[in-house]
């Protein structure tokens, strides 16, 4: 089994350089796939500890998987729905109204883990992807 180890957040390094995914992730699950992968991670996510930051099962909780469907398959390679119905992404600033701390953090990348780990995705490819989003959640830690 693939080992996706998250890094601990420190203050020191809440800001880490961050290396785009490899694309050909979007390319082997496809768009749709992408989703998918996405949907599931909130599903995870709203029966996590860190539920508190996500809306409850819904209409909400659709437009959350969207967006966020929608940054992914842009960020690898993709169609632009994201800058197209949300704007640049500053996802820093976005996510600042809510309080994330680095257990948050740690609950959403394991949530993470727990869904790719089902998916057949090469071993390179799938830490090329992990990569980025280790390091692009520390980004994400406000509090």
């Amino acid at each position: 089994m693939t080992d996706l180890k998250i890094t601990p957040f420190s203050p020191e390094i809440a800001s880490p350089a961050v290396d785009l995914p490899d694309k050909r992730l979007l390319t082997i699950v496809g768009e749709s796939g992408m989703r998918k992968l996405i949907d599931d991670h909130y599903e995870l996510l709203v029966d996590s500890a860190a539920s508190h930051l996500f809306p409850p099962r819904g209409p909400e909780l659709m437009l959350a998987k969207r967006k966020a469907s929608d940054f992914f398959i842009q960020i690898l390679g993709g169609h632009p729905h994201y800058n197209e119905n949300q704007g640049k992404p500053m996802l820093r600033k976005r996510h600042m109204p809510f309080s994330i701390d680095a257990e948050a953090r740690n609950i959403w990348l394991e949530c993470y883990r727990e869904v790719l780990l089902k998916r057949e995705i090469p071993e390179d490819v799938l830490f090329s992807y992990w990569h980025y989003l280790d390091k692009f959640s520390m980004w994400m830690v406000n509090s």
